[in-house]
């Protein structure tokens, strides 16, 4: 945590196995989740000095750079990179391993995707086969299993969060002193 970060009520950090940084002046609002993870490599979460992460927020193992405005409700993915000064819109989607350059705009409610990054709306008839080409099972969670068969993809990404979140059922709560 930066000098001066700032992080409201009920929010999430959690590393799982990886690291949170936040950088100095950062606010993190109330009900934002950071999530690092270390299932499919090393994906902590970096957030850059003076960045907003505003209410019900959710960043997964992706790096944001200073001075980021992430609106209510928007989500950036595993491997993503948000550029110096840019934002992320109310309920905005920032997909897996999606570049987005400095001072860009991720307008509400859109999705970005790739590198270049380039933007979709919600009901693009080429959304699901854009997202589908992200391969986000496997960046996310190492899983590979093809975008038809949702079944197995599924059951496999359970199967991995449970032995991820269940890797500290035998914490052992130290006393204070």
């Amino acid at each position: 945590m930066g000098p001066r970060a700032r992080v409201m009520y009920g929010a999430v950090l959690d590393a799982e196995g990886s690291r949170i940084e936040v950088g100095e002046a950062a606010v993190i609002c109330e009900n934002a989740v950071l999530r690092g993870s270390a299932v499919a490599g090393d994906r902590p979460v970096v957030v850059g000095d003076h960045v907003f992460v505003g209410p019900q927020a959710t960043l997964l193992g992706c790096e944001v750079g200073r001075c980021v405005y992430v609106a209510t409700g928007a989500t950036v993915l595993q491997g993503a990179q948000v550029g110096a000064g840019s934002v992320v819109a109310v309920g905005a989607l920032v997909h897996a391993r999606a570049e987005v350059p400095d001072e860009f705009f991720v307008p509400p409610h859109t999705v970005a995707l790739d590198a270049p990054v380039r933007l979709l709306a919600p009901g693009d008839p080429g959304l699901a086969e854009a997202i589908s080409r992200v391969g986000f099972a496997q960046v996310a969670f190492g899983v590979d299993a093809a975008w038809t068969d949702r079944i197995s993809r599924y059951e496999h990404i359970a199967e991995v969060r449970v032995a991820e979140f269940g890797a500290h059922a035998d914490d052992e709560v130290l006393p204070r002193g």
